[in-house]
């Protein structure tokens, strides 16, 4: 079992589920979903719609602790998962380049502010080990990875777009050569699994708990029409077996940060709430 003193430092929410519109207001609503910790989108500052120190002071002056990073990729498409498959992560070669200079500012913030993790998606990996775009997408990560490490930061791939079988695979191959303290890890995503179709979410925990370093919280029920996107839902309401999950990830994984993460509906700090609620039931 988690103590609640423990659980709480390691319970938070993601940014951008928040949509806030300052950093004053992100720190008011990550204090409104009674957590204290927080994944922190990068973009903004980077592009300068954000300043970092107001960021940093902001959510010190309320008592709200930076646990991660995440960055997102030029040019994704979230339409369709055909538009995602095209666009997303390091797949595409037209946007690599602008990715590749966006990495390396945000390596620089993330250090900044001492963020020891930084996930994002990777984009659907090739599935077949022999597959040419496969290994151009290998070697992209690792440059990232290069990158990120050189600022004394980790990152982590968020699942989903592929099977657990094929992202273990990817980071086998990706880590090869790295220093054993920055290897590459897994933002595990229950529901993202069942979203894009790629696995029963325990058993995927199971495959890759010795890469998992942050989990995020999330629920969804699987698609009724091949080729569609599942249907995201509260935490506790969806196709995710949370008992069963957290039972292998105390007995696995052990003590990594929680970020819960909301995409739909309009009152999300509500179900931000109900989702901590749960997650302090089963893990306390």
């Amino acid at each position: 079992m988690t103590s609640p003193r423990e659980l709480m430092d390691r319970l938070g929410v993601c940014s951008w589920s928040l949509r806030p519109t300052s950093p004053k207001n992100l720190a008011e609503r990550v204090r409104a979903c009674g957590v204290w910790a927080v994944q922190l989108h990068l973009d903004p500052i980077r592009t300068g719609q954000w300043d970092l120190e107001e960021t940093r002071s902001a959510c010190l002056e309320a008592g709200v602790s930076l646990g991660s990073g995440m960055m997102s990729m030029k040019g994704e498409d979230y339409s369709t998962l055909e538009t995602i498959k095209k666009t997303g992560g390091v797949r595409p070669s037209a946007t690599w380049e602008e990715n590749l200079k966006a990495a390396e500012q945000n390596a620089e913030i993330a250090a900044k502010f001492r963020l020891p993790l930084v996930t994002f998606h990777a984009g659907f990996l090739p599935h077949e080990t022999d597959d040419p775009e496969r290994r151009v997408m290998v070697k992209r990560l690792r440059s990232l990875a290069e990158i990120f490490s050189a600022q004394g930061v980790r990152i982590a791939f968020e699942t989903g777009q592929e099977t657990a079988e094929t992202l273990e695979g990817v980071l086998a191959d990706v880590n090869a050569g790295l220093p054993h303290g920055f290897r590459v890890g897994v933002n595990f995503d229950p529901a993202n699994m069942i979203l894009y179709g790629m696995g029963e979410p325990v058993a995927a925990l199971k495959r890759l708990a010795r890469h998992v370093s942050q989990v995020h919280i999330k629920d969804a029920i699987p698609t009724k029409q091949s080729g569609t996107w599942g249907e995201e839902l509260p935490v506790g309401t969806g196709a995710v077996d949370w008992k069963a999950f957290f039972a292998v990830l105390t007995k696995n994984v052990g003590s990594v940060d929680l970020m819960i993460e909301r995409e739909a509906r309009e009152d999300r700090i509500t179900d931000v709430r109900l989702a901590a609620r749960l997650v302090t039931r089963l893990m306390s």
